[in-house]
């Protein structure tokens, strides 16, 4: 395996992994604001509002993961190469 097929496999990857976590983290997030909000029904301002900033947060981890999948596909040093390759093939 190549060093360009590594990158692709190591991007999907961690794109995988990292949107997992993230819903993950989103749903019990979101349990416990609902179940914050049930208890006491007068905090709702303060924990909806936490609640925001907390999967903010969170998504931002998976936007992190986007980000290096991305410089792990085209900041590849022949990445140019291969797109040349590719855009040959696919017009011959």
């Amino acid at each position: 395996m190549d060093f360009f097929t590594a990158c692709v496999w190591a991007a999907g990857i961690a794109i995988g992994i990292g949107a997992f976590g993230c819903g993950i983290a989103q749903g019990i997030g979101l349990n416990g604001a609902v179940q914050g909000i049930a208890r006491n029904p007068e905090s709702s301002g303060k924990v909806t509002v936490t609640l925001l900033i907390g999967l903010a947060m969170i998504e931002s981890l998976c936007i992190y993961a986007l980000v290096i999948a991305l410089i792990l596909i085209y900041a590849h040093p022949q990445a140019a190469d291969f797109a040349k390759a590719a855009i040959g093939t696919v017009a011959q």
